[in-house]
Order: structure tokens, then C-alpha cells, then sequence
């Protein structure tokens, strides 16, 4: 199961540099806009300390992180919904994504160039948010004038309720929101969703800051959002991990600015971790929240779901705290799930298949 997340900004902001810093495969980062035209794909591995824990009690052969895919997109610049810069292409690289990281430049440096010629973190994360809801605008507002046209010789119920939707979507885009806020039913959701909306996407705000204000509180910043010294987290990035954690210790911290920034992420998709352990390997598995148990077992093999029996399920703490399954089940704190279970996350679980 694949989740992307797209990392986009003005030019200039800092967003090749964290990419680098995210998946260590170098991209051309040079000092000047649209330096990044097609988008660069990374896959990164998503920091779970459970892993760690889980393969001292196994004493496993290796160990399988789940993975987020981060996509570097190129800059968007005022006018984008126009076709200005490189606008339509950048539109349609977002569409493809799941969730959006915005990159805001809040630092100075007078060698590198700002697109506006100033810094101003409010206005840049207000130019491109403005970008994506006249993007998303012009979607919604050409596939409502046929359907309009439509209802005038038709009753029928679910092109009513579509354009309803597609109304109160144009309603909310003029008034300068995202569609995310919007409010509808479960069942009403798929009228959205077929529309690949940009503004339909979690976005998590990520201010680029030098590295002396990293923990400098800012006011007026957007939810949610982490403050990151991109510059910094690429050097670190290079560096072995003897010396990342000593750099860790010293400056009092329990996780880099990527590692928050990947953990952030990974929440933003709404997703949870499972966890498979034995000798051959300890792994861990994402599904979305509310992933019912045969399904997860499909996520491992595709044939497993159709020969889902029962699952048994150890939360990952209590396996530790417990020296194994051994001890878990003499405990009584393993237990046997069937179809109608929803995973949690940090289950550990050994599935039982036809």
C-alpha cells in the first residue's frame, strides 16, 4: 500500500534541499527558479522505534520499515491557475499526490533569491494557497455548468445530490477556503473525491528556518506546521548515525526535524502501523485507520484476505515488557480477532489463513 506526499513551494524556498536531506538521492538544487521541473520521487523509511524493541525479543534477521513516498514538485509562482511559470504542469503533479507538504521560506540569506524579492512566510503560504483554490475552482466550475444543464429534464436523485455538492464546493473556493472544509456525509464524499481536488488534501505547513531559530516561537503560523532548518537536516542526513544521535544528545532532542517531519506526514494520511515479528524478520505494515482485519492481512498478501481465519493480536508493548509471546499469552494478553476487527495501531499480529 503506497501513500505520496507532494513537497511544494515557491522557488527558491528551500524544498529540493529538504528533499535531499529526506531520501539522501541528490537533485539538482541550483540557486535559481523552476530549477526543479519534473518531479523527483523518493521513498523514505518511516522511524519506529517498536521495530528495535521487537527484534531483541525475536532476535530477528532483519528488520522492514514502512514507507512514505515524498515527490519534489517543481516551484509554483503567482498565476500558476493561469498557466504562468510552470502552473499546469505543478497542478497536475499535486493532483497525483495524497497529502501536501508547503514549504515556507523564513529565513534570509541575500545570496539566494526570493521569487517576490522579499520574505514574508504569510504571503507565500497565501500566494500558493490562493494558487490551488483557483485551480480547484476551475475544476468545479466546469463540471457544474453541464450537470446544471442536466437537472432542468431530470429527477434523478444522485445528479440532484452531485451538483448540490458541486454548489456548495464553488461556494466555499469563492469565499477563499479550501474544499477540505467543507462538510459532508460518508456517502457524499465520493461527489469530491472524483474530482481530484488539491484543495481536498491534508496540508502540513513546514517554515524552512535558519538554524539558530529553529525553537524560536513565531506567531500567525499555520496549522499544523513544524519549523525545520532544511540546510541543516541535509547536513545531517550525510552524517553516520553515531553522530547524528551524539548531535541529538547534545542539543537535548529526541528526533531530527526529517524524522518529525516524516512521522507528521505519516499522521496527516490518516494512517496506522501494524507489526508482523519472528526470527526471519520484524516489519511493519500501514493501512488506514479503521482497516478491518482481513484486509490488513491482504496488505501482506493478496491471497491472505480471501483465507483470512482469525488474527492473533499482542500490542507491540506488551510482547516487550513481557519477553514474548510466551509470557503475552500467560499474561492473557493476546487475543484472538475475527473479521469485524479493526486494526490498531502498534498491534503485533500473526494471522491464522485457510
Amino acid at each position: 500500500m503506497s501513500f505520496s506526499i507532494g513537497i511544494v513551494g515557491l522557488p527558491n524556498v528551500g524544498k529540493s534541499t529538504l528533499f535531499i536531506a529526506l531520501t539522501k538521492k541528490q537533485v539538482d538544487a541550483s540557486n535559481y527558479p523552476f530549477c526543479t521541473i519534473e518531479p523527483n520521487v523518493g521513498v523514505v523509511a518511516v522511524p519506529d522505534n517498536r521495530l528495535d524493541q521487537l527484534i531483541k525479543i525475536y532476535n530477528s534477521e532483519k528488520t522492514i520499515h514502512t514507507t512514505i513516498e515524498f515527490v519534489d514538485i517543481a516551484g509554483l509562482v503567482k498565476g500558476a491557475a493561469k498557466g504562468e511559470g510552470l502552473g499546469n504542469k505543478f497542478l497536475a503533479h499535486i493532483r497525483e499526490v495524497d497529502a501536501i507538504v508547503e514549504v515556507v521560506r523564513d529565513f534570509k540569506n541575500d545570496d539566494i533569491i526570493h521569487v517576490n524579492g522579499k520574505i514574508d512566510p504569510e504571503e507565500d503560504v497565501a500566494t500558493i494557497n490562493l494558487e490551488l483554490i483557483l485551480a480547484d475552482l476551475e475544476t468545479v466550475s466546469k463540471r457544474l455548468g453541464p450537470l446544471e444543464k442536466q437537472t432542468k429534464a431530470s429527477k434523478d436523485k444522485d445528479l440532484l445530490k452531485n451538483v448540490e455538492i458541486l454548489q456548495n464546493l464553488k461556494k466555499i473556493l469563492e469565499s477563499e477556503q479550501f474544499a477540505i472544509n467543507l462538510e459532508v456525509s460518508k456517502e457524499d464524499v465520493k461527489y469530491i473525491k472524483e474530482l481530484s481536488l488539491l484543495t481536498y488534501k491534508p496540508v502540513l505547513y513546514v517554515y524552512n528556518v535558519s538554524e539558530d531559530e529553529i525553537n524560536t516561537p513565531r506567531e500567525n503560523r499555520k496549522t499544523p506546521s513544524l519549523a525545520i532548518c532544511a540546510k541543516l537536516e541535509a547536513e545531517l542526513a550525510t552524517l553516520p548515525e553515531e553522530e547524528v544521535k551524539e548531535y541529538l544528545s547534545e542539543m537535548k532532542i529526541d528526533q531530527t526535524g526529517l524524522e518529525k517531519l516524516i512521522v507528521e506526514s505519516y499522521k496527516m494520511l490518516g494512517l496506522v502501523t501494524f507489526l508482523t515479528a519472528g526470527p526471519k524478520e520484524t516489519r511493519a505494515w500501514t493501512v488506514k485507520k479503521g482497516t478491518l482485519a482481513p484486509e490488513a492481512a491482504g496488505v501482506i498478501h493478496t491471497d491472505f484476505e480471501k483465507g483470512f481465519v482469525r488474527a492473533e493480536v499482542t500490542y507491540w508493548q506488551d510482547l516487550v515488557e513481557q519477553g514474548g509471546e510466551q509470557g503475552a499469552k500467560e499474561k492473557g494478553l493476546m487475543h484472538l480477532e475475527g473479521k469485524e476487527y479493526e486494526i490498531k495501531d502498534g498491534d503485533t499480529i500473526y494471522f491464522r489463513i485457510a
